[in-house]
């Protein structure tokens, strides 16, 4: 049968799943092999060295820089305190005095009699890296790494900003085509990841952050609000470290677009249940999509996620990404090994789809993603 490997988007019904959580620098970790654990559990902490801070003692005092040690108040790996005194140096007999102090709170950590300058040291900046799903960890691979895993529902979107949440799904809407406004969310929904339908505003956005929604789901989103609620052009680039209050995801694209019917039902199925969400996106090398987790013990076979299929072959079930079919699903019908002249003149393999709704049209083969379902 003829077949050909092209961009997936998941969305699964039941899954295992399994996410390393790392720290930036070693540290400790909280959890052993096999234990249980809650997707806000923190599992590992460090402390990262605070900011060094160079007080050029010398350039202050006037002094030579093996006079150092005479005028300094404090020794190496000493505590100090914002504004304390660090060095001191006088002069006619005592009636004047110039005066160095701590410009932070932390530690003295080098004196320097060869440069005359004073490194300072920050107060320690405390990291915590929790599990981010309902799982058990499968392994501790480093004293900077745990493996969590899991069996859940997963769906992907296609565009995501702001990071990790979690919180209960519940849904705003009664069909996938409903748009998320700004009076479609209250203070019931504090602390929840909303499910939404075919848009969510600028308003809306706004609306969800000021009722203390954790995350929103919707369809799509304008683009002219996205560069609006960001403040900047985000162009091409790498999300999921905004600190914005929320965080959002898009299943389908941007402008006014219904969320697909298998996604909507599928995540408000699960309404009541807690989701694991995450907006980070990567739309160059390394394509990372945004995506919704939701835990559950199941005793249906699950599928792996690495031998999720995205293979095209007779059969396949796609959706369209480019005009002037686009967001359209289909079931692919012929794959033509052949080269195809297309209306451009170009040439290119496509294949033959047939549409839901008993259309059938040739398409390029670079314009579908198969949609990897159970």
């Amino acid at each position: 049968m003829a077949y050909a490997y092209s961009p997936g988007l998941k969305i699964l019904e039941s899954t295992s799943l399994r996410r390393e959580r790392r720290l930036p620098i070693a540290g400790e970790v909280l959890v052993s092999q096999g234990d249980q654990v809650q997707a806000e559990q923190v599992v590992m902490k460090t402390e990262l060295p605070g900011k060094a801070d160079m007080v050029n003692i010398v350039s202050i005092l006037g002094c030579q820089p093996n006079e150092i040690m005479k005028y300094m108040k404090r020794a190496e790996t000493n505590a100090i305190r914002e504004h304390d005194l660090l060095a001191e140096s006088s002069s006619f007999f005592g009636l004047f005095k110039t005066r160095v102090y701590s410009p932070l709170t932390g530690s003295v950590e080098t004196i320097s009699p060869l440069t005359g300058q004073v490194t300072l040291r920050g107060m320690p900046v405390p990291v915590e890296v929790k599990a981010y799903i309902d799982g058990t960890v499968a392994s501790v691979v480093s004293a900077e790494s745990v493996i969590i895993e899991t069996t859940g529902t997963f769906a992907q979107g296609i565009f995501g900003i702001g990071g990790e949440a979690y919180g209960p799904i519940t849904c705003a809407v009664n069909r996938s085509d409903q748009e998320l406004r700004a009076d479609s969310f209250s203070a019931d929904h504090a602390g929840k990841v909303v499910l939404g339908g075919s848009v969510i505003s600028y308003d809306g956005l706004q609306s969800a952050i000021q009722n203390g929604v954790r995350a929103v789901i919707v369809g799509g989103f304008d683009d002219a609000d996205l560069k609006r609620f960001l403040g900047f052009d985000l162009g091409v680039a790498i999300t999921g470290h905004e600190n914005l209050g929320i965080t959002l995801i898009i299943t389908e694209g941007f402008g006014t677009i219904p969320m697909a019917d298998k996604t909507f039902e599928l995540l408000k199925s699960c309404e009541g249940r807690h989701a694991s969400v995450n907006g980070a996106t990567q739309i160059r090398a390394g394509v990372m999509r945004p995506e919704i987790i939701i835990s559950h013990s199941s005793s249906r076979p699950a599928l792996d996620e690495k031998e999720a299929r995205l293979i095209l072959e007779l059969g396949t079930r796609v959706r369209v990404i480019r005009e002037p079919h686009f967001g359209r699903f289909g079931t692919v019908s012929a794959l033509p090994a052949e080269l195809t002249e297309l209306a451009t003149e170009s040439h290119a393999r496509v294949l033959k789809l047939a549409f839901d709704d008993g259309q059938e049209e040739i398409i390029p083969r670079a314009n579908v993603e198969v949609i990897a379902t159970d």
